[in-house]
């Protein structure tokens, strides 16, 4: 009787213990899961709100901020329970998971990364025209792994962000205006002078160029056959369609205006001269 006396005040003795344990533990997780959701959380918001950062930015920010609130309301849980070397132990393993993880998705990681710098600084947005590593198109959508381009070609590239974050890109639209060069060739026997009067007469007439900037033009090259005249022009608000259109109609402009002026506009040729002597010896076989 005494023995199942005893009996039954450790047993009891144990279900204290461990409801005491449990009871710390929930203590730790909600008081600083709470803490978190209603300090930290919002705070971060807030920062994303104030910096202007993307949606997606500000999406990216809260989940780690909720994730980091979860794992440290588990480990002061933990903690407070008494089961530090437990959760020690625990921090070792998946260290090293995520070490190995890490390794493995490298690359991944890096591209998501660099992801999320493109939509922080935003060297360029969705509907900008941009031109890397020999390609051109128009941005679709940038996501936090990758972004879409469709080229002018009616193509769709789907571009690591990390190619984009670690190389030069270039955004002719990042801007309210753009300047564009064109180099018009003429004889060595024509006026200069004339020739640039009338580039320059013909950039004012066009209404999408700009006065100012004013059009100017500037002797570049002196060729085999020509004397290369640069025109150098601004329209405003560029954009990819504008720029090829205006560029075509301008230099027709000029090309007629040249014609009609009798200025040259040649192109490299070789002209072959002296005799050709046939071998006798050829000539019989021929026949």
């Amino acid at each position: 009787m005494v023995a199942l006396q005893f009996g039954l005040t450790g047993l009891a003795a144990t279900a204290a213990g461990i409801l005491f344990t449990v009871f710390l533990f929930v203590i730790g997780f909600v008081g600083v899961l709470l803490l978190g959701r209603l300090v930290l959380v919002p705070a971060v918001k807030r920062t994303a709100d104030a910096r202007g950062f993307d949606e997606a930015v500000k999406s990216l920010g809260t989940s780690v901020a909720n994730a980091v609130v979860w794992v440290a309301a588990v480990a002061i849980g933990f903690t407070i329970a008494g089961y530090g070397a437990f959760l020690s132990a625990f921090a070792v393993f998946g260290g090293a998971i995520a070490l190995a993880i890490g390794f493995a998705a490298q690359d991944l990681l890096g591209n998501f990364v660099a992801g999320v710098f493109i939509l922080k600084d935003k060297p360029f947005e969705v509907g900008d025209w941009i031109e890397w590593d020999g390609n051109a198109g128009r941005v679709e959508d940038i996501d936090l792994r990758v972004s879409r381009v469709r080229t002018f070609d009616n193509e769709r590239i789907t571009v690591p962000n990390g190619d984009l974050a670690n190389n030069a890109v270039t955004n002719p639209v990042a801007y309210e205006t753009l300047r564009q060069k064109f180099v018009f060739g003429i004889g060595y026997d024509d006026d200069i002078a004339e020739a640039t009067d009338i580039i320059v007469e013909k950039a004012e007439a066009h209404e999408d160029i700009l006065n100012d900037p004013a059009p100017s033009v500037r002797v570049v090259e002196l060729g085999d056959s020509a004397v290369g005249l640069q025109s150098r022009w601004w329209i405003d608000e560029p954009d990819r369609g504008d720029f090829v259109r205006v560029r075509s109609e301008y230099v027709t402009d000029v090309k007629e205006a040249f014609d009609e002026a009798g200025i040259d506009m040649p192109y490299v040729h070789r002209q072959l001269t002296g005799s050709v002597e046939v071998l006798e010896s050829v000539a019989d076989d021929d026949q």
